[in-house]
């Protein structure tokens, strides 16, 4: 496997969808914080949910994910993703984008890049650990992230 591409502004600058679940049942949710790197001797790639979001219950039920990077003309489609509730509407149809299987979860045809991972770990986020100022700014009356490393075990182009 090989992926080459400017790694601190991936997640960032590129929006990626993060996917759980199977093709009678999943959702997906618009991140802007990951990592890719090595942990364990395996590629890996660390990804960041809310307890608070619908994927989060995805994550935590299923044993894949995907992490997959769109081009800029789907900023419009990833917005609605990542502002609407899986919960509450069918955000995947108002969304437009067409979903695909993508080894045990899902990921959706207008990616460029898909990572497929297999979850080997879970880790709540100790708001206490974490410095003053971005503790206030992010997590006063929020629901903290738990953080999830998955080792990356396909790419798809």
């Amino acid at each position: 496997m090989n992926f080459d591409t400017d790694i601190f502004t991936l997640f960032d600058k590129k929006w990626a969808l993060l996917t759980a679940g199977n093709e009678e049942n999943f959702n997906t949710m618009t991140i802007s914080w990951g990592g890719l790197g090595t942990l364990w001797g395996k590629p890996v790639a660390t990804v960041y949910v809310r307890t608070s979001r619908y994927t989060h219950d995805f994550m935590d039920a299923n044993e894949y994910f995907t992490v997959s990077f769109y081009p800029e003309q789907y900023r419009k489609e990833l917005g609605v993703l990542g502002k609407k509730s899986g919960r509450t509407m069918d955000k995947m149809h108002e969304s437009g984008l067409t979903a695909r299987k993508a080894g045990e979860s899902m990921t959706f045809e207008e990616a460029e890049v898909t990572l497929v991972c297999r979850k080997l770990f879970r880790q709540e986020l100790d708001v206490a650990n974490i410095p003053g100022s971005i503790a206030d700014m992010l997590y006063a009356g929020q629901a903290p992230h738990d953080m999830y490393i998955g080792e990356v075990v396909e790419i798809i182009r």
